[in-house]
């Protein structure tokens, strides 16, 4: 297989369960959202050349690889877990989460089969973060393809608190390999 021209990684929130409180990505900022990761790719170009990475949560996850696939293309999924525990933890759990579900069913047959951490990279060491660990691998994977072929797209609300395994961390990571960044700032979501 030929090297991509560019390699579109994602990072981003999940839609807040009900009742968040302060909300972070509630689930009237869907639409807001969609247009903006289609408007980031479309202003790069973004074309059946690239590749996009990223895991397949609920909420950005799912909208930029539905994104990517409208533009052709080719997604690779890494996933934390093996898929029905993701399923269960990154995909139903949240707002509308049989919505999401059906969304990722809709795209399932547009990626290769998901590539699953737990096999690919062995069992979790004690006291890793699972989702710490798939940020670095799926980060690796693009870099490997080249840094300055990178762009990371990320819809975020720009909360440095540092958690373990979420947006800001894969921000952190990304900038520190001088990878492009295209920051959506979920506060903005019209």
């Amino acid at each position: 297989m030929t090297a991509p021209r560019r390699v579109f990684l994602f990072s981003g929130h999940m839609p807040d369960v009900p009742g968040r409180t302060p909300p972070r990505f509630p689930m009237d900022k869907v639409p807001a959202a969609r247009q903006r990761i289609a408007g980031v790719l479309d202003a790069q170009g973004a074309g059946a050349q690239d590749l996009a990475l990223s895991q397949a949560a609920a909420g950005g996850d799912l909208l930029f690889l539905q994104a990517c696939v409208a533009r052709g293309l080719r997604c690779e999924v890494l996933l934390p877990f093996e898929e029905d525990e993701f399923i269960r933890r990154s995909v139903e759990p949240v707002s509308e989460g049989e919505r999401w579900r059906a969304l990722y069913e809709a795209l399932r047959p547009h990626w290769a089969p998901p590539r699953l951490m737990p096999r690919e990279l062995g069992p979790l060491p004690d006291g890793a973060n699972a989702f710490e660990r798939c940020n670095l691998w799926l980060l690796h994977m693009a870099l490997a393809q080249g840094a300055g072929r990178v762009h990371l797209v990320v819809l975020w609300n720009g909360d440095g608190s540092g958690h373990r395994g979420g947006t800001d961390h894969m921000v952190r990571e990304a900038r520190a390999h001088a990878a492009c960044v295209h920051w959506i700032d979920a506060r903005t979501l019209a």
